[in-house]
């Protein structure tokens, strides 16, 4: 068969992608539909097509799928955030697991042992921060998220994996944008004031609202911050000013214009300070079970070195500091580590040394003071550990490293360079940190051979 655009055809859901679409198989060639379920019978209307794939919508469902369940958020079909709000949430959990034990074996041609995932026991409004494109008609302000694959917004004032606190600040900036007549950053002219709005709200209710400009001067300064004080739990109030023509959400550049340049917040019985370009995992209560299990895989008695690569604010390092002796971090972001000194010193740890610089620098820069490492945290961005990092690790040569990661691609990746180096996966847990999106954190013990 010859599949055209503007073909119908019908399909068979065999399974999800990692990015959270369903595929199936006509003679042959592979077909992408979001929206589908793993089971779904389906009518699909290809609008793409290529020599090697197609891409449809879901223009019929002939037979639901058992694990299929009714969306209930009104622009998920549109939005590029929740893949599975039309899934269960068992059946979610199950594809990421397998999704975990796939990479481990497909990709790094590994047999180590998957654990059961560590599921989510609220799978709404957990998400402790929000980036909000925005778009402003007539003085009307629009905020929500991105279409998938496109910066076409799809409006969302009250997403259901945001607090829903969030509407009500959402609500206080659309009467500032009306009265103080703001405009909204359009990026092919590079023109207008308000490019996005970014809340964070922390597990002890302190909220932060930064507004990110193309601009140097806040309009009606004082009338945004008189409707934002009225939120219960407001702490902060910030501008950044980001005038570069990039996707970038956040610049360097931010300034506190009421409140506090930090939230504070409470992560296994520790207290942390939160600016707004820190990194900070976005679910509390998930991370805190995230952080045990690689607490656990650590195995610390308090004799220890640990250091924690691209430790952020030094959330997962200071959590452990108590059962070690020392504890080195390092991360890039200087505001990051100006907040992991100020969080070891708020938790009365003393025993802390944090070093701004890329991971490798760091390793390396420990390695020339003859550090003599006993466990190594690695937890880095998504794209995974570069080479020359995997390599300054061996060099120093753990007792164990303890690898988070945030994607099971290039951790597998990581872990087949890691083995051949001789340092070989033991136990891998995945954490479901993110319902209903399709995303998944994994956490893995890796010992010498």
């Amino acid at each position: 068969m010859d599949i055209r655009k503007n073909d119908d055809i019908k399909l068979h859901i065999e399974n999800m992608t990692s990015e959270g679409a369903a595929v199936g198989h006509c003679d042959g060639i592979a077909v992408f539909v979001r929206g589908a379920v793993t089971g779904d019978e389906i009518i699909a209307h290809i609008i793409k097509t290529s020599k090697r794939y197609c891409i449809g919508i879901v223009k019929e469902i002939l037979t639901p799928s058992p694990y299929r369940t009714a969306s209930d958020c009104s622009v998920s079909a549109k939005c590029g955030g929740c893949s599975f709000r039309d899934m269960t949430y068992e059946a979610e959990r199950a594809f990421k697991q397998s999704r975990v034990e796939d990479a481990v074996r497909r990709i790094g041609h590994l047999d180590v042992p998957v654990r059961d995932i560590i599921g989510a026991d609220c799978i709404d409004h957990y998400r402790n921060k929000a980036q909000y494109p925005v778009t402003i008609e007539n003085g009307e302000l629009t905020a929500g998220f991105y279409a998938y694959k496109s910066h076409r917004i799809v409006p969302c004032h009250a997403c259901r994996l945001q607090p829903p606190v969030f509407e009500e600040c959402l609500a206080a900036f659309a009467d500032w944008v009306k009265a103080a007549d703001i405009t909204s950053y359009d990026e092919k002219s590079s023109r207008g004031l308000l490019r996005h709005l970014y809340l964070r709200r922390t597990s002890l209710g302190e909220l932060m609202a930064c507004a990110v400009i193309n601009g140097h001067t806040l309009p009606a300064q004082d009338l945004l911050i008189q409707k934002l004080i009225s939120i219960d739990g407001m702490k902060s109030i910030c501008v950044n000013y980001n005038t570069e023509n990039s996707n970038v959400i956040l610049s360097h550049r931010t300034e506190v214009i009421w409140g506090r340049a930090t939230i504070c917040d409470s992560l296994l019985g520790k207290t942390f300070e939160v600016s707004p370009n820190s990194f900070y995992q976005v679910n509390h209560d998930q991370c805190e079970k995230l952080y045990r299990k690689a607490a656990d895989y650590a195995d610390l008695c308090g004799s220890e070195t640990l250091i924690d690569l691209y430790c952020g604010a030094g959330t997962i390092g200071l959590t452990m500091a108590d059962k070690a002796k020392t504890l080195y971090g390092i991360e890039i972001i200087p505001q990051a580590i100006e907040n992991a000194r100020r969080n070891a010193a708020l938790n009365g740890v003393t025993n802390a040394e944090f070093i701004c610089g890329d991971a490798d620098f760091g390793a390396r820069e420990l390695e020339k003071r003859g550090v003599k490492a006993d466990v190594v945290i690695l937890d880095p961005p998504r794209k995974g550990c570069a080479p020359e990092l995997i390599n300054t690790v061996c060099r120093i040569a753990p007792d164990k490293i303890v690898y988070v990661s945030c994607d099971p691609a290039t951790l597998a990746r990581d872990l087949a360079l890691l083995d051949e180096k001789g340092y070989v996966a033991q136990e891998i847990t995945p954490v479901d940190m993110f319902p209903r999106t399709p995303h998944v954190e994994t956490v893995c013990l890796l010992s010498p051979q």
